[in-house]
């Protein structure tokens, strides 16, 4: 804090952040708690309960015990190194077969209280691991030891091919994750018989996991916030320091995302007057669309005819998932839509998927479980008939990671979505974030930079569309 801070300070303890984080933006009067992640004041995991605007944390498993650590170290022996890649493995996952899963149980044991790592395949506990933010980006040393590549073999390093034992090794570690996950779920519903749950904490983004909190626990009300790392843990301290301040209470159920910052129309002209001279040189053209209708229909219009249609809409979402107001959309039912936005944008691993916005009222006859999914944060079964409609938007293992939106939340990118069922007959898009391998944009500057450079078709930038020739 700088010499001209005035304010009070208020320590709120890491996983009561996390949980405010998710609770007091629940639509749940009364729910149970569940926290998952690396580590945060000596805990790596807390549960309770939430009822009205008040939580009470009943457990927890300390350092240096911990499921994100688990991850993170398998995460690091598959040849992904950089903090915060586990989500690759989640997506790599499903073209494997648990073949190791033995293994993962004897390198996280269950627990009456959870869990509990052996400790012999782990560094975390007894060195310093070189955890270092340089150049934007946070780094950290490798978490495995000499035991581990005993017992599952050899490293992979980044550079290496993905073999099948690769695939393997990350579907019996998804497994794993999704073993203890489940196990304590089932044992938090038992104590406590409540039918609502809340998840956070950094393990909550695994959306595989979190759908099957959904469909194979006695849970039947899911709900995990936009961001639940430690980002959400920032929003959760407020939450929890906004409610002491105020005399109690929690404010609005969250069912949008968009708190970020948000830009007028005269703004995104200025960003496009400044690059003038380089739309005009690489064959950009440039039209106002002043009808919001109309810009529904001319978007979902180039999205059904094949185009990749960068959209920069409104305020800018909160966590990492792209929900329709920094995102990239693609027509789903194009088999050959994802090799288009590997070759032509995100410059990523073929294995990764991509996911779906579609329409709320349209989820339950696409999707095996119709549920809310406001920020893409469970995954769900696609119904097998609907399948072979999208492929661009289902996973190898027929499941997709639905993005729900009404009219309500966002209603241009809900007309959007409309507009192209009225046309196809398919309520969905696929939606990717807004980035070429680095952060998602932000500012107008941001979007039409990442265009220019890319091989997109087209930017809906406020009112303007920027077209490629």
């Amino acid at each position: 804090l700088g010499p001209g801070f005035r304010g009070s300070l208020r320590r709120v303890e890491h996983h009561l952040a996390h949980q405010a984080s998710a609770f007091l933006v629940s639509p749940f009067e009364q729910a149970v708690l569940l926290s998952v992640d690396g580590f945060g004041d000596f805990s790596s995991a807390s549960w309770g309960v939430g009822e009205g605007d008040r939580m009470r944390l009943d457990g927890r498993v300390h350092f240096p015990h911990s499921l994100g650590i688990f991850y993170l170290t398998l995460t690091q022996y598959l040849g992904f190194p950089k903090y915060g890649d586990e989500y690759k493995v989640m997506g790599l996952a499903p073209y494997g077969r648990p073949r190791h899963l033995d293994a993962m149980r004897r390198i996280v044991r269950s627990t009456a209280r959870g869990f509990e790592l052996d400790l012999g395949y782990f560094r975390h506990h007894r060195e310093d691991l070189g955890y270092r933010w340089e150049g934007g980006a946070p780094s950290v040393g490798a978490h495995f030891t000499p035991a581990l590549e005993a017992l599952l073999g050899p490293a992979r390093r980044p550079d290496e091919p993905l073999e099948e034992r690769h695939k393997d090794v990350a579907r019996s570690v998804q497994a794993r994750f999704e073993e203890v996950v489940l196990e304590m779920v089932r044992g938090l519903h038992a104590r406590y018989g409540l039918d609502s749950i809340v998840l956070s904490g950094g393990a909550a983004m695994n959306s595989v996991a979190n759908g099957k909190v959904r469909t194979e626990t006695p849970f039947r009300r899911v709900f995990a916030p936009p961001a639940p790392g430690d980002a959400g843990g920032a929003v959760g301290a407020a939450l929890i320091a906004w409610r002491d301040a105020t005399g109690g209470g929690r404010g609005e159920p969250m069912v949008h995302s968009n708190y970020g910052p948000g830009f007028t129309d005269e703004e995104c002209r200025t960003a496009l007057d400044a690059r003038a001279t380089d739309i005009e040189r690489l064959g950009r053209t440039v039209r106002r669309v002043a009808d919001p209708a109309e810009l529904a229909r001319e978007a979902a219009g180039r999205i059904a005819d094949g185009q990749v249609l960068g959209w920069f809409q409104g305020r800018s979402e909160l966590g990492p998932r792209a929900l329709g107001a920094r995102s990239i959309l693609g027509d789903p039912r194009r088999a050959d839509m994802r090799e288009i936005l590997n070759a032509r944008i995100k410059l990523r691993e073929s294995f990764r998927p991509f996911a779906p916005s579609i329409l709320r009222e349209a989820m339950g006859e696409w999707f095996e479980v119709d549920d809310d999914v406001p920020f893409m944060m469970k995954v769900y079964a696609i119904r097998e008939d609907r399948r072979s409609a999208v492929p661009a938007v289902t996973h190898v293992d027929g499941t997709g990671r639905p993005h729900t939106v009404t009219r309500e939340s966002n209603p241009l990118y809900w007309s959007v979505i409309r507009a192209f069922a009225d046309r196809t007959g398919v309520p969905m898009v696929l939606n990717t974030s807004f980035n070429e391998n680095e952060p998602i944009v932000n500012r107008p500057e941001e979007a039409l930079d990442c265009f220019l450079r890319t091989e997109m078709d087209a930017l809906a930038l406020g009112p303007f569309v920027v077209i490629r020739s």
